[in-house]
């Protein structure tokens, strides 16, 4: 079998290590756990592939070194977002993702976002805050229409979730074609007509030019005035600007947001202020043990690597899956 040189990019290279090396004890294994490093371990090592995650925001991410090595052949990312490295040559190079590593988790998530409001979390909140009894009353989630952007396995995942409660499934795909668990699905030319449909709607697709504020001031006002925005998708695929105005013009209930155009959210921006919008710092697939079942993928997927087999998950860049 092939024996490449391969880079674990990982803030927790040591667990990665051990999980890996199980697997293939006989590959020279390096590790980085900084953003500066990897350009010189790249150069130094002749690595042919990298496992990485982007543990430290986008801004300063290492980009540019991994697509201009002279050596790296396949880019392992360990989540399932690729948009750090978009654009790439996918006749240069490989970008394979950890796809479905978190669905699960992510769809839990998205539940929970949704219990959020229809159980008026927020305003009980407020209220044993200021040591309030007041006349409260719940909402049950069943007989409602959710509208799942992305179909994907965490839009899938989302759907199956929300098909127990009984919640009427709506979803939209650049691909249109049946479901699991979705009682309807269209393509992406149809948002026009379905925001209104919908009791919450859920971000769940990379993030591309096709994509990018996909859900924008027209969306905003075409939504039910009793509707959930919840976004567990990238920064920028909702328009941030449209959003707040929503917000501030009570066009929409309130929204759950575990990603942003900036990370950190900065302490200006208007979202901080608002009690209806559930904050969280982008770790909606961050749960215990997901990096070491990412690493896991990535050492099954490098198995078939090394005798010459088709790798699992690899990455379109246009399309982003």
């Amino acid at each position: 079998m092939k024996s490449p040189t391969v880079i674990l990019h990982t803030n927790n290279p040591e667990a990665s290590h051990e999980v890996f090396s199980k697997n293939h004890p006989d590959l020279p294994i390096l590790t980085c756990d900084s953003y500066g490093e990897l350009p010189e371990m790249l150069e130094e090592s002749g690595a042919e592939v990298v496992y990485t995650i982007r543990f430290d925001g986008t801004q300063n991410y290492p980009r540019q070194a991994l697509l201009e090595s002279k050596t790296v052949k396949w880019v392992s990312v360990g989540g399932s977002g690729t948009d750090h490295l978009n654009p790439w040559d996918p006749e240069a190079l490989t970008v394979t993702n950890a796809a479905g590593v978190a669905a699960e988790m992510m769809a839990q998530y998205v539940l929970g976002a949704m219990l959020h409001f229809s159980l008026g979390l927020p305003q009980l909140g407020v209220a044993q805050r200021r040591r309030q009894w007041f006349s409260a009353q719940v909402e049950s989630l069943n007989g409602k229409t959710v509208l799942i952007i992305g179909l994907g396995k965490t839009g899938q995942a989302v759907a199956n979730l929300c098909k127990l409660l009984e919640l009427k499934t709506i979803g939209v795909r650049a691909r249109p074609e049946p479901t699991p668990n979705v009682d309807e699905v269209h393509a992406v030319e149809a948002l026009p007509k379905l925001w209104f449909c919908a009791d919450f709607i859920v971000c769940c697709v990379p993030l591309l030019d096709s994509t990018r504020c996909i859900v924008g001031a027209e969306a905003f006002s075409a939504m039910k005035p009793s509707a959930v925005l919840i976004d567990v998708s990238r920064g920028g695929v909702v328009r941030e600007s449209a959003l707040i105005k929503a917000l501030n013009e009570k066009r929409i209930r309130g929204a759950a947001l575990d990603v942003f155009d900036t990370e950190p959210l900065p302490p200006e921006n208007p979202l901080w202020n608002f009690e209806n919008v559930l904050i969280s710092p982008h770790c909606s697939a961050v749960y215990q043990g997901w990096e070491l079942k990412s690493v896991e993928m990535f050492s099954e997927n490098l198995t078939r690597y090394r005798k010459g087999l088709a790798l699992t998950n690899i990455v379109n860049p246009e399309r982003g899956y």
